[in-house]
């Protein structure tokens, strides 16, 4: 699951353009949005969901989902772990 943890990291600040983060930076269970956590904000979410049927073949059925899925990179890795059709 760590490797997919950083894998994760990795694709989120190349997807999101993140310039001068490092994946080393990205705290596992930190949240995504808000203040609290990376900042990222609803344009973020939708190339979070376009990363994960990309990279996985994981289509949200159901957008309520995203905010549970996307809350922090652990539960985006459970869930493509659970998940993932490649």
């Amino acid at each position: 699951m760590e490797d997919l943890i950083n894998q994760l990291k990795g694709q989120i600040i190349e997807s999101l353009n993140l310039d001068g983060v490092k994946p080393e930076s990205i705290k596992s269970d930190a949240p995504l949005f808000g203040d609290r956590g990376m900042g990222l904000d609803s344009i973020d979410a939708l190339e979070l969901i376009v990363l994960m049927e990309k990279n996985y073949g994981i289509k949200l059925k159901d957008p309520k989902m995203g905010k549970q899925i996307f809350s922090s990179v652990q539960t985006m890795a459970e869930y493509v772990e659970k998940n993932r059709k490649f």
